[in-house]
């Protein structure tokens, strides 16, 4: 793929838990985070419950009537949580540590709160996906408000926040998909029928037990959308589209979304549009299959594969880089490494069109049914027993083959 259409499987972790060192060390005089823990824990169920009923009234009481900035911003926030399906929501305190007090009075007391946020969206989450948030909350006459948030996050943290979190947001519901976003119904209606028609094409490629139906986000800009995955902004440069997963160590993957880089995304072709989506959409369906013993090769691979069925498009166009460099002499020798998948690497693009080479040429060779067959194997034992075991060549008699199909279709 050229760089403009790179699609790096990030793993995220949306809600793993972080020991913070050094959040309660804050100095002398200030609040003791085991005295704070049950009020804290009052407050945040008052705010759950008040989602689940979508009592407006009832939020925005947890919220500090002094922080008149903050609440402007909750209001809204909660005004786009009653646009959404919401199925299951509830907060785990994690930890709470001491501020310095920040008047000369111990009317106003301060904690720091890591807060785990679990919810779920009916019809589309199997399990409840998880999310971290840092918050500051104050004592005022007896009671504690939510006062801000991220105050207390550690350095070196950056806070993954949600859709919600980012301004008013639109929802758009489609057939097969959930949109939400920072554009309007219109642009926001164009990813929600691009979504749709990826699903069937996935299930056509991947009879698993996914929901078949898509969450997609769609931030505002490349900045919003590193935030939304907690990174720089500088990590998802020219990215279309991202899939992130939250893992809970049982083979189970509720938190599949897909977000999209809006200003990356507008500048493909509709072909390459579609593409993006059926690829990342790949990745959701493929998740619970996919382990760390599966090669990046394979699922990325598997991805494209799936991504490009239909749309007519001939070896050398999809794999315009890596057919370069074979007319130039420089035929590639290896399958594609785990590492050569790294966003900053030379030749990436040469690393996607590798291998969605190698996985087109077991579809055709061995059957798409041994594609599947394949990738199911390779996500519990090694790859050479993989290959062994579904298309009968081990992992060097595999390479040859793919040295032979690449210099036949792209030479």
């Amino acid at each position: 793929m050229p760089s403009r259409w790179v699609w790096p499987r990030r793993a995220v972790a949306m809600g793993c838990a972080v020991a913070l060192a050094g959040l309660a060390g804050c100095g002398g005089g200030g609040t003791r985070p085991g005295d704070a823990s049950a009020a804290v824990r009052a407050v945040l169920d008052q705010r759950a419950q008040a989602v689940l009923h979508r009592d407006a009234a009832a939020f925005l009481a947890t919220v500090d009537p002094t922080a008149t900035g903050f609440r402007d911003a909750q209001r809204q926030v909660f005004a786009n949580l009653t646009e959404l399906p919401i199925g299951s929501w509830s907060y785990r305190l994690q930890r709470t540590g001491a501020f310095p007090l920040s008047t000369e009075s111990d009317a106003d007391r301060r904690v720091a709160a890591q807060v785990e946020l679990d919810y779920a969206l009916r019809g589309y989450d199997t399990a409840p996906v998880s999310s971290v948030a840092y918050l500051t909350l104050t004592e005022r006459g007896g009671r504690w408000y939510v006062a801000g948030q991220t105050d207390g996050e550690p350095a070196g943290r950056h806070t993954t926040v949600q859709p919600w979190d980012q301004g008013r947001t639109t929802v758009v519901r489609g057939r097969r998909s959930l949109v939400l976003g920072q554009g309007d119904a219109r642009q926001l209606t164009a990813y929600a029928d691009l979504a749709d028609a990826a699903v069937p094409v996935v299930q056509g490629a991947w009879r698993g037990d996914w929901p078949g139906r898509a969450i997609i986000e769609v931030p505002g800009s490349e900045p919003q959308m590193a935030t939304l995955l907690g990174a720089q902004p500088s990590a998802y440069q020219g990215i279309a589209a991202v899939t992130t997963a939250e893992q809970h160590g049982n083979g189970s993957a509720p938190a599949d979304r897909v977000i999209v880089n809006p200003q990356a995304f507008s500048g493909l072709s509709p072909v390459g549009r579609r593409v993006v989506l059926t690829h990342e959409l790949t990745h959701v369906a493929t998740r619970t299959a996919t382990t760390s013993t599966t090669p990046l090769w394979l699922s990325e691979g598997f991805a494209d594969w799936v991504g490009n069925t239909g749309t007519g498009q001939p070896p050398q166009q999809v794999a315009a880089e890596l057919s370069a460099d074979v007319h130039a002499g420089r035929q590639p020798r290896q399958l594609p490494s785990d590492a050569d998948f790294g966003s900053a690497r030379t030749g990436l693009p040469q690393a996607y069109e590798g291998a969605w080479l190698a996985c087109r040429m077991v579809a055709e060779q061995w059957g798409s049914q041994a594609l599947v067959n394949l990738y199911r194997a390779a996500g519990h034992e090694p790859t050479d027993a993989a290959l062994h075991g579904t298309l009968g060549v081990g992992l060097d008699a595999f390479t040859a083959r793919w040295r032979a199909y690449v210099a036949k279709e792209l030479g």
